[in-house]
């Protein structure tokens, strides 16, 4: 929890489900707005739902009974948060104040407090749960609190035109607000694409580890012509029958340093609603970096990476091999792409271009 100490500017609290830094979401979509958010004169609270013991836990096998005990102490928690909110000009919500069950935190902070909910998500969160991680948890979802919260809100930030859609369902009042980079602080060197030891990467969450099966096959037949090695950043381990893959456990603190191991950033994605809603963060994180995207050009990558450009769109195994087998052996194509790419992030991706649009969310 964060205080800024000067009553006289307006307070915003934050709610969210997760402890300061500890999901990509919450430090892309809104930690790295809030020095922004004090400049423009406001202070803010920060409340996570679980604390940083259950968060090293939660989404780990096995361990069942401290997770359970963090999330029934988070709604304890909840619980004093509310009183916090009552000194509050506006709530900011981040996906929702609670994992299970109603919006009951969202209805008393709209509906009894009469505080001005400003509703943050990225992803199709209406959607069943697409990961298999903690399935009897997902069961205990209330997916209809997303229409709910959305109606309830004063504004909506959505990640992409697919998530405002939906909004719109329920309520007019709905900003697309991108996720985006830090092109100045972090993601802020270019990789040097002048080399030999290509290296093709794809970085990503347990839950997303299972889109990788559908270019395995390429990967192999590319293997056999070509030598490069294949970089997997992840919180887990993938089980991948590659000769050439090398693992990194993601880390924070190497985040950035890890990626730029890359030279060719792959995101293969399905053609499904859930799909639709994401919001392409891995193609920005490579191409802030200066690394070629290629992708498959569903929903916001189709527009983000536009193909031929900052990478290249890919539907089929034979459009996979025929771009990577481009960006293996071009490292005069892969330096001109990476440059478009970063050009791109800067220009509509980046905090500074975004910052207007962030503060225009808040009263």
């Amino acid at each position: 929890m964060k205080r800024v100490k000067n009553n006289k500017k307006k307070l915003i609290i934050i709610l969210c489900p997760y402890p300061y830094g500890g999901a990509p979401s919450q430090r892309f979509r809104y930690e790295q707005y809030l020095s922004v958010l004090e400049g423009a004169g406001y202070r803010y609270r920060i409340f996570s739902f679980v604390d940083e013991a259950t968060n090293r836990v939660l989404y780990q096998p096995g361990q069942g009974l401290r997770k359970a005990r963090g999330i029934l102490k988070g709604y304890g928690r909840r619980i004093g948060h509310l009183f916090a909110t009552r000194q509050a000009d506006a709530v900011f919500i981040h996906r929702e104040a609670t994992p299970l069950g109603p919006p009951w935190v969202e209805w008393i902070i709209a509906h009894l407090l009469r505080k001005p909910i400003i509703y943050d998500f990225d992803d199709a969160i209406w959607l069943q749960d697409q990961s298999g991680v903690n399935s009897w948890v997902s069961r205990l979802k209330w997916r209809s609190k997303v229409a709910q919260i959305c109606r309830w809100s004063h504004t909506v930030s959505a990640g992409n035109a697919y998530l405002a859609d939906f909004v719109r369902l329920h309520n007019p009042r709905v900003l697309i607000n991108p996720t985006t980079i830090d092109t100045e602080y972090h993601h802020h060197t270019m990789v040097n694409q002048q080399t030999q030891d290509v290296v093709i990467g794809w970085t990503g969450s347990h839950s997303t580890l299972k889109y990788l099966n559908a270019v395995v096959p390429v990967l192999h037949r590319l293997s056999q012509a070509y030598a490069f090695r294949f970089l997997v950043i992840a919180d887990r381990p993938p089980a991948l029958e590659l000769p050439n893959l090398d693992f990194i456990r993601w880390q924070k603190q190497t985040e950035v340093a890890d990626l730029q191991r890359m030279h060719i950033g792959i995101m293969p994605l399905p053609d499904d609603p859930w799909s639709q809603g994401k919001c392409g963060f891995k193609a920005l994180q490579y191409m802030a970096l200066g690394i070629p995207a290629v992708v498959s050009p569903v929903g916001v990558n189709s527009t983000m990476v536009q193909d031929g450009q900052q990478g290249f769109h890919c539907r089929t195994d034979k459009g996979w091999f025929e771009a990577l087998e481009k960006l293996l052996t071009d490292a005069d194509l892969r330096q001109k792409m990476g440059q478009a790419g970063r050009q791109r992030v800067e220009q509509q991706y980046s905090i500074q271009s975004n910052t207007a649009n962030f503060l225009s969310l808040f009263p």
